[in-house]
């Protein structure tokens, strides 16, 4: 055995250009490193992936207004328009969702009504038959099968059927045949089980999965930084400030206060406002529930957060 078997790497039959060659192809797992243009920026839409912005702009900086920009409990930034449009087609769809479920699970009960019937159905005409015992005559026993299955020529013919099967077993007729028995029995736990879950009774949220309403969405004031004529004219707002410092929010951590809807970092908050539970804008007094941790937004460094997106592509090894 030689040296180089024994180090890493050694086992392995391909070359680094082969390896190379074929990531390059889509072959085996692929991880890429995400860069700072990758990530989303802080304000923009998590849907649209467009920055949050209202239609009105006043005052030095643009400010959002409380109804163009929201944000949901777990702290991700929103359009309105476009939240609301998310939160009108997931109902649509699971109205569609229960109408379907309930036709299954109403399937189900009116089986399990037939089934009680016809079992209370039998009990009946065996209680009547051992009751009665003899005096029970049906039609069925003075049919011209019946009779002629009691006399010599039924016996007959079956012993003559009974000779063909033993001597022509190629026959069809001759091959063994499984005897289904109709199960008798209704499991009905077991077909309520083999449903599909039941439709959740709100839409989740498109970033955490929770249960979302209409009426949770937080309103939110956006400052964002004053542009050049040349860059006004784009379609780039500009970077979101904090509404105390004036400092631009990228991947800092940042709150926002319900009440007022003035989004600050979280440095601000705890040195301005935090002991004193007065919003610094506003002046409005507010609670410890009514504060907002929003969701940072990350760049290229591997401190800001996730920045290795992974592929699992299977292999032949």
């Amino acid at each position: 055995m030689t040296r180089k078997s024994k180090q890493p790497g050694g086992h392995n039959p391909l070359t680094y250009h082969e390896q190379k060659r074929l990531k390059s192809s889509g072959y085996g797992t692929q991880s890429t490193r995400l860069t700072t243009e990758a990530q989303l920026p802080f304000g923009h839409c998590c849907l649209s992936l467009s920055p949050a912005i209202s239609d009105t702009t006043s005052g030095v900086c643009a400010s959002s207004g409380g109804g163009g920009v929201v944000a949901t409990p777990s702290g991700h930034i929103y359009s309105r328009e476009a939240i609301v449009q998310y939160l009108l087609t997931k109902n649509g769809e699971i109205k569609k969702q229960k109408a379907e479920y309930d036709r299954k699970r109403l399937a189900i009960e009116d089986r399990r009504v037939e089934w009680e019937e016809k079992t209370r159905q039998q009990a009946e005409n065996l209680f009547s038959r051992k009751d009665q015992g003899a005096m029970v005559v049906r039609k069925e026993d003075f049919s011209p099968g019946k009779l002629n299955a009691g006399g010599k020529t039924g016996e007959k013919r079956k012993i003559s059927e009974n000779s063909l099967k033993t001597t022509s077993y190629w026959l069809a007729s001759s091959q063994p045949q499984r005897e289904v028995e109709e199960s008798l029995e209704f499991d009905y736990a077991k077909e309520i089980n083999s449903l599909p879950p039941p439709p959740p009774e709100r839409p989740p949220s498109p970033m955490s999965g929770n249960p979302l309403k209409l009426k949770q969405l937080i309103p939110l004031r956006l400052m964002r930084e004053v542009q050049d004529d040349k860059k006004a004219k784009g379609a780039d707002p500009g970077r979101v400030l904090c509404a105390v410092s004036g400092k631009v929010i990228t991947t800092q951590a940042a709150v926002a206060i319900r009440s007022s809807g003035q989004v600050m970092l979280k440095s601000v908050y705890d040195e301005l406002a935090k002991a004193t539970m007065t919003c610094p804008v506003t002046g409005k007094k507010f609670k410890e529930k009514d504060v907002l941790e929003l969701q940072k937004s990350s760049s290229g460094f591997a401190a800001s957060g996730q920045v290795v997106a992974t592929k699992y592509n299977p292999t032949l090894t």
